[in-house]
């Protein structure tokens, strides 16, 4: 998590650290300790879901303990202010998601495969609301906090790096087995298959059919891995 100085660490609320106290610390200080029994991964999981449903301004510490099950004291002194609570959310979700693209992405696959894997099991997420389709976290959420919070900026800028060299390293791979066209550059590829992701993130939290988003999803991996193994593949 970007290290936060001291003064916003007596600011409340918003990403940005605007504003005079902490939101749900009536001292305006940080209480010490955390509550005797709670699953820290759950309670991670929950807030994440609160704020992926409403956004992170719409989700007030009440909501949160809701999700939580954890009262205004114990979830402060659990995981810090709301904004804290955010910044940690989603580091969790870059966590999970990282562990995704590993799998998805294996060498033992091939390019087409793990991409069309990775694809699918994004959607899979992106489609899991209950109120229908919601997106990526970090692309539904952060987008809008990013252009107040430095913090959050931050967040995106290097998950958006991490994506990068994760596909760039993999297709990279893939041009040492000829499963790219020749002259195929990695780095531009990497960049438009995050871009592919991008674009099924935001169409699922529109409330794209899935089966669009299937059919962007296989063009995307016709684009990325060649129009000749395309033409292969559906004979």
């Amino acid at each position: 998590m970007v290290q936060k100085s001291d003064k916003s660490r007596r600011t409340e609320g918003s990403p940005s650290g605007t504003g005079r106290r902490a939101e749900g610390s009536p001292s305006g200080t940080r209480r010490r300790g955390r509550p005797p029994a709670y699953d820290r991964e759950l309670a991670l999981e929950r807030a994440l879901d609160a704020f992926w449903k409403a956004g992170y301004a719409a989700t007030s510490l009440d909501d949160l303990s809701a999700a939580t099950g954890m009262n205004r004291p114990s979830l402060y002194g659990a995981f810090g202010d709301k904004r804290d609570l955010y910044l940690l959310a989603l580091e969790h979700y870059r966590a999970s998601s990282r562990a995704g693209v590993a799998r998805a992405l294996a060498p033992e696959r091939s390019l087409r495969e793990g991409l069309a894997a990775l694809y699918a099991g994004a959607l899979s997420r992106y489609l899991a609301g209950e109120r229908g389709g919601r997106g990526c976290f970090l692309v539904s959420t952060a987008t809008t906090e990013a252009v107040a919070s430095p913090e959050v900026r931050a967040v995106m800028a290097e998950s958006m790096r991490e994506l990068d060299q994760a596909f760039e390293a993999r297709l990279r791979l893939a041009a040492e087995r000829g499963e790219l066209p020749a002259g195929a550059d990695p780095k531009a590829l990497a960049r438009l298959a995050q871009a592919v992701l991008h674009t099924l993130a935001i169409r699922a939290r529109a409330g794209e059919e899935r089966a669009v988003l299937d059919e962007i999803a296989a063009s995307g991996v016709d684009l990325i891995c060649g129009p000749a193994r395309s033409a292969a593949r559906r004979r």
